[in-house]
């Protein structure tokens, strides 16, 4: 135990930092002639897959099949540790822009990323902010026909799945399109939350079937979120069967 903080505070976290500040600048700087397209998507999966291998990360994805790299979705995932976020950038099987909350445009490198990848971002300071950027970030799925990925539980739990918020179901009705549940599951061992110990461990990435929401109003919110919810405790249950937990 002494021996693997040791090596995550003298080894993992000083490189993982160096590689972030090193690839994010990249990208950064290179937005201005190149701000979109296969040259950020590179940068951003070759800097997912580095934090990940330093991390000691063994990702498997199921089911990328149930998703189209045609269509754009609301996907949903449950929320565990800080490698979530490069998990997700490196393994999911489609483009996406994250949803954040507005306070993370503040800090460096997230905030650079966040702001020149175009990814969206909600004003949580009052509730009619929250609401009048929800509805503008379903206005740009809709039109710019964008996938975008949101952490409904709202924070990073401590290893059991906590109550979703209903911004996944309210973004995917607004905007119209399918809401993707995604079970995250081994992240919690590689980086828990609250902690900065790395360890080596397996990660499983489970895609669901998406679920429509043609017909569904905002009054559906609540019904639709519980779905989501079942869904994603469903697939961690058979993760978690498949498996058993890293010691």
């Amino acid at each position: 135990m002494i021996l693997g903080k040791l090596r995550s505070w003298f080894f993992t976290i000083p490189l993982e930092w160096g590689v972030t500040a090193v690839m994010i600048t990249t990208a950064v700087v290179t937005s201005v002639v190149a701000p979109g397209g296969r040259w950020q998507r590179f940068l951003y999966r070759a800097w997912a897959s580095m934090v990940l291998r330093i991390a000691g990360a063994r990702v498997r994805v199921h089911h990328a099949g149930r998703l189209d790299p045609n269509a754009n979705y609301v996907v949903a995932a449950n929320h565990l540790s800080l490698m979530d976020t490069p998990l997700m950038l490196g393994h999911l099987p489609i483009e996406f822009k994250f949803l954040a909350k507005r306070e993370l445009l503040k800090p460096p490198f997230i905030g650079w990323y966040l702001r020149r990848g175009g990814h969206l971002t909600v004003d949580r300071g009052s509730l009619r902010s929250s609401l009048e950027s929800m509805n503008e970030c379903a206005r740009l799925i809709r039109e710019r026909k964008l996938s975008v990925l949101i952490f409904p539980e709202g924070t990073r739990g401590l290893g059991q799945l906590q109550p979703f918020k209903d911004g996944a179901a309210y973004l995917a009705i607004q905007s119209g399109v399918p809401v993707a549940p995604v079970a995250i599951h081994g992240t919690e061992y590689v980086l828990p939350a609250k902690s900065s110990h790395f360890r080596a461990a397996d990660v499983d990435v489970i895609i669901g079937e998406p679920l429509p929401v043609t017909g569904l109003t905002l009054k559906d919110r609540g019904r639709l979120t519980a779905e989501l919810h079942a869904k994603v405790s469903e697939m961690l249950a058979e993760s978690r069967a498949r498996r058993k937990p890293a010691p």
